[in-house]
């Protein structure tokens, strides 16, 4: 029986139809550049330090003494959360003693900015930071912001699929970008912190969803050797374009509010593609809805010059297709037999520890030396040639050794970053962008890796559950970010140590590289790495396994 890219193969690869389709899905990806970093900046910490009521009675000396001095990230400065007792200040104030030379500042007693805190307005006129004073006792809900958004990508990244495959690619991809457009604009209103954060979590559901759901459509309707290209410089470049334009907005606008709204206003400009972007014609397949599906596929033969055939589908042809898209599969499916298990829990592990220095090295662009506008735009940057270099790593090197020694760049100069002189500024800037690197090119690979390594009946499954196990590390990748506040070298420590760790425990991976895509348990044991055991007492072989799978379906 022919496969669907068999059916629609006289459409060619790359007309006029599969481009406007490429670069359509890609634009609609722009604006999850927007929201998937925006809390770099709609959360940006400036520098602070307790406010002094009008009324306090203190000479000038006084007053410029009245906050501790202490040792944050390496270097001296005012305390951002303590000041010295204002009643002893005033006292000693009124007797003439001067701080320093008469009174032992080190004696003093401290207390709690009882009056609020100063903001530096050099960076942000505000965030949500200033708002609603995020700091000292409360500076944990900064990267609580940011972990509840991608809780919020988890939970997306969970449903999505489900409701596409329920109710269509582009009805789900509309919705959810309406939903990531709606909600950063009543994000805007908000009244409190918690009401931020509850949206945020809103927004984040959208946002990886719209950026999965035109993933899939894409996929599926290019053909086979656009798809490569369209996972990698498609939706990956667009993501990073997006990224780009982040902190150009955010340095022409430094009221959160404002930015937010400009942030928002690019996904109102997405609303005439719902003209131009067709359903799949695979998943009306699926539905049985084969002349929704022949409308579609004429329009393309005409859209690209071509005289499609008088009879487009045999009817039993196409209904054994349906059936065939429609097996069942189960997650107990990943962890069938004990090689396939250890390969999914080591699959898990790539993809959490990846994204963890993927966002961590995003999410601490602020925390950088210099001007944090420019650090954000360098890192969105550096996401291109990395994309490119993973593409070329993709055609032509196995991907294990792409995989693993991408990691082993990008983990090797984070961790390298601790042995750099305070001084020098720049090479430390440039490390933290050569790993950011290594690190992107190797996330980049990890959805054609994976998808290589199993079978098309868990094929979606195992991409899906090791891309949701890539968000808990980005729901965990803020507090690495927040280490920072007590050691500015221990997220680069973690982030590069875990990330070399990980890139040793590529390797032990099976290789997919030049091998035909699995379609059966069976045709996965045999890719080169697995070393299949017999379990003849306890464990069916996988071709009595797929047998019985087959018999079920007759049945």
């Amino acid at each position: 029986m022919r496969d669907y890219d068999d059916l629609i193969s006289f459409l060619g690869e790359w007309g006029p139809f599969q481009r406007l389709v490429f670069f359509l899905l890609s634009a609609s990806i722009v604006p999850n550049g927007f929201n998937g970093m925006s809390a770099v900046f709609l959360a940006g910490t400036p520098e602070h330090r307790c406010r002094l009521p009008p009324g306090a009675n203190l000479s000038r000396e006084w007053l410029d003494a009245s906050i501790p001095r202490e040792v944050q990230g390496g270097r001296e400065g005012p305390s951002r959360c303590r000041r010295y007792r204002l009643a002893a200040l005033a006292n000693f104030s009124a007797l003439g003693l001067q701080p320093g030379r008469d009174v032992d500042l080190s004696q003093l007693e401290q207390e709690k900015c009882l009056d609020g805190w100063e903001y530096s307005r050099e960076l942000y006129l505000s965030t949500i930071v200033t708002e609603w004073n995020l700091v000292c006792d409360d500076d944990w809900k900064t990267p609580l912001t940011t972990s509840l958004f991608f809780v919020g990508v988890l939970l997306g990244s969970f449903i999505s699929g489900q409701l596409s495959d329920r109710f269509g690619r582009k009805s789900i991809l509309f919705a959810t970008m309406a939903v990531q457009t709606g909600f950063s604009f009543v994000q805007i209103f908000s009244t409190s912190w918690e009401m931020f954060t509850v949206l945020f979590l809103i927004v984040g559901m959208g946002q990886i969803s719209n950026y999965v759901v035109a993933f899939i459509l894409g996929t599926e309707i290019l053909g086979k050797s656009v798809r490569i290209i369209f996972s990698t410089l498609g939706v990956c470049i667009f993501f990073a374009i997006g990224y780009m334009l982040l902190p150009l907005f955010a340095y022409f606008i430094r009221d959160w509010r404002m930015l937010l709204l400009a942030l928002t206003v690019p996904g109102v400009f997405c609303i005439p593609l719902w003209w131009l972007i067709p359903e799949s014609p695979r998943w009306l397949i699926s539905q049985g809805r084969f002349k929704e599906a022949e409308a579609i596929i004429r329009k393309a033969a005409k859209t690209n010059g071509i005289v499609a055939p008088a009879m487009l589908f045999d009817s039993r042809e196409m209904q054994d297709l349906k059936l065939q898209q429609q097996q069942k599969a189960y997650i107990l499916d990943l962890f069938r037999t004990q090689n396939i298990a250890v390969i999914t829990v080591m699959s898990l592990f790539l993809w959490m520890l990846t994204s963890v220095g993927y966002f961590g090295l995003s999410l601490n662009t602020p925390n950088l030396h210099g001007n944090p506008y420019v650090n954000c735009f360098l890192s969105a940057v550096i996401e291109v040639p990395a994309y490119v270099i993973a593409w070329l790593l993709l055609r032509t090197v196995p991907r294990r050794y792409s995989i693993a020694g991408t990691l082993f760049l990008g983990g090797g100069v984070v961790l390298f970053i601790q042995l750099v002189p305070t001084d020098l500024h720049t090479l430390s800037v440039f490390l933290v962008m050569l790993g950011k690197f290594g690190i992107t090119s190797a996330f980049s690979m990890l959805y054609v890796y994976t998808a290589e390594l199993y079978p098309t009946i868990v094929r979606n499954m195992a991409v899906g559950a090791t891309s949701m196990s890539s968000r808990v590390g980005s729901i965990i990748a803020p507090y690495f970010v927040y280490l920072g506040a007590y050691d500015r070298f221990l997220p680069y420590i973690l982030m590069g140590s875990l990330t070399i760790l990980i890139g040793i425990l590529t390797l032990f991976l099976p290789e997919s590289y030049g091998n035909p895509l699995p379609e059966t348990f069976g045709q996965m044991l045999r890719v080169k790495g697995f070393r299949s055991r017999q379990h003849t007492n306890h464990v069916r072989s996988s071709k009595e396994i797929e047998d019985s799978k087959a018999q079920m379906t007759r049945l």
